[in-house]
């Protein structure tokens, strides 16, 4: 009896022609769905606002009726209005006050941690804490310190025979007390950033500019802070960015409403004035017109770091530095070897 078979092949090969190519959009989805909260938490609460912020900047809004279209009025009159430019004298002079003798003592301050034997983890933890530390809890307490009256720190220079300093209603005084509270949280936390990056620096570096005879003052301002200057543009980025949005120290500082930059206005800052007129004169268009200046103002501000710090320059300069240190070295190798065959 003969048995007829299909050839194998051919089966095969039909099977093969009627199966769908896999959908690998329907195979992707359990991955979009897995990181699709993140995506619809930011468009929620980060994009939505951001847009919306342009939008009403363009209206005259009170937060609850109609708005009312007025273009760029609003931006018109943040140019001519007195307080807005005041507003930024004082955040400028506050940024400097703090910024600037705040990463000069960061640096100091991890330049001795690295290179402190005994308590390393209780020093880089000590110095840490104030950035962990409530910003409204120090605010208390250094206004209790500032205070005219029974301020400690007057308390002190009385003691010594100075005198009073009227700190929070003097308009420097002012400036002085909110950037000192800005460094003083701000501090440790740029050191912790600095001796990461002096951690990350070979220790053959030191060594070789040891032996050329290079004091430890040469070895930071030659060495040290040249081969630092992309964690040195990192923080003063950083701070610039934190620096020009100041805004709980003052608020906390000087609480009442009817003077939230205390007085004179001398510690009203640009974040300050935006929570004033949206928030207090319920002027949300004219108040979102003062955050997109303030984002202008930050960008001019980073990109000025990155021409004076980063930027091309930058490279250069560590290249230069690197060439040096590696010259260094290599001499020190010969003189090793040579040492060696004697």
């Amino acid at each position: 009896m003969a048995v007829t078979t299909k050839p194998v092949t051919a089966v095969t090969a039909a099977s093969h022609a009627s199966e769908k190519p896999p959908n690998k959009y329907r195979q992707a989805l359990p991955q979009y769905l897995a990181v699709s909260p993140f995506f619809i938490l930011f468009a929620v609460f980060g994009a939505f606002p951001v847009l919306f912020s342009i939008w009403i900047s363009f209206h005259s809004w009170d937060g609850i009726g109609q708005m009312k279209w007025v273009g760029l009025e609003q931006y018109h009159y943040l140019l001519t209005d007195a307080t807005f430019w005041k507003t930024i004298g004082n955040t400028l002079i506050i940024w400097v006050l703090s910024t600037v003798p705040m990463l000069l003592l960061a640096l100091v301050i991890a330049n001795a941690l690295h290179n402190a034997t005994r308590l390393r983890t209780f020093y880089r933890i000590a110095y840490f804490i104030p950035n962990v530390t409530s910003v409204v809890a120090i605010t208390l307490v250094f206004g209790s310190i500032f205070s005219n009256n029974f301020g400690l720190l007057n308390a002190f220079l009385q003691s010594i025979g100075v005198g009073q300093v009227a700190w929070l209603t003097s308009p420097w005084g002012i400036k002085i007390a909110i950037a000192t509270i800005v460094t003083w949280r701000w501090v440790g936390y740029n050191a912790i950033i600095y001796l990461a990056g002096l951690q990350a620096i070979s220790a053959d570096v030191y060594e070789a500019a040891k032996v050329d005879g290079a004091s430890p003052r040469q070895t930071f301002w030659r060495i040290t802070v040249p081969m630092m200057r992309p964690v040195i543009l990192f923080t003063a980025v950083t701070s610039t960015i934190g620096g020009l949005q100041i805004f709980t120290e003052s608020r906390v500082l000087f609480g009442d409403t009817s003077s939230i930059g205390g007085p004179g206005d001398a510690g009203l800052t640009i974040v300050s004035y935006l929570y004033q007129s949206a928030f207090i004169k319920n002027q949300f268009g004219y108040g979102a017109a003062i955050g997109w200046a303030l984002f202008i103002l930050i960008v001019l501000f980073s990109i000025i770091n990155w021409r004076l710090i980063g930027g091309n320059d930058d490279e250069r300069l560590t290249r230069r530095a690197a060439r040096r240190v590696e010259r260094k070295i290599a001499a020190q190798n010969a003189k090793r070897e040579a040492a060696d065959v004697h």
